[in-house]
């Protein structure tokens, strides 16, 4: 069988159930800026059911490395909520990998078996995918790299790169 998923893991995620305590915690191992954005809407599908739920994010980078930090906001189920069922304090949750051709990405996924649990972003302007994977954690995250999001993801690393300990915490819109 030939490769699943698209290139390298790009990105490494946690459910975390204080954003700040967790962002707090990231930024004494040396690891920031961080990139916030609050109460995001999202218009997802969680296990073939449509639902909405609200989060906060965080980014950062160690060096090639993106972390994100997720907040779930409400109590919408979700894959979120369900990791938290199981790991009230939160913890690692996912890999993240991206996908210049994400359609392609879809099916080679499909082929292979992978429950997808999780996905949005259709017509919103990044879609992505969460599936359930054989091995090596929770979940895997698939998400479509578009001019928009391959350029956040550069600012991020070129921010943490340069990062001098000052202005730790940056808030975006959301």
């Amino acid at each position: 069988m030939g490769e699943v998923l698209p290139g390298e893991v790009r990105q490494i995620g946690y459910v975390v159930t204080d954003l700040d305590d967790a962002i707090a915690g990231w930024l004494k191992m040396g690891v920031g800026p961080w990139f916030v954005i609050r109460g995001l809407s999202q218009r997802v599908t969680y296990r073939d059911t449509p639902c909405e739920v609200t989060l906060s994010l965080a980014l950062s980078n160690s060096g090639d490395l993106q972390v994100e930090l997720i907040q779930q906001l409400d109590e919408t189920p979700s894959i979120f909520t369900e990791f938290l069922a199981g790991a009230a304090a939160g913890g690692f949750h996912q890999l993240a990998y991206w996908a210049d051709d994400f359609d392609a990405a879809m099916v080679k996924l499909a082929e292979a078996g992978w429950l997808q649990v999780w996905s949005g972003g259709e017509g919103e302007g990044v879609r992505f995918a969460y599936f359930e994977p054989p091995t090596g954690a929770a979940i895997v995250e698939v998400m479509e790299l578009t001019d928009a999001s391959a350029g956040m993801a550069e600012y991020v690393r070129a921010q943490a790169a340069a990062w001098d300990g000052r202005d730790p915490v940056r808030e975006l819109g959301g």
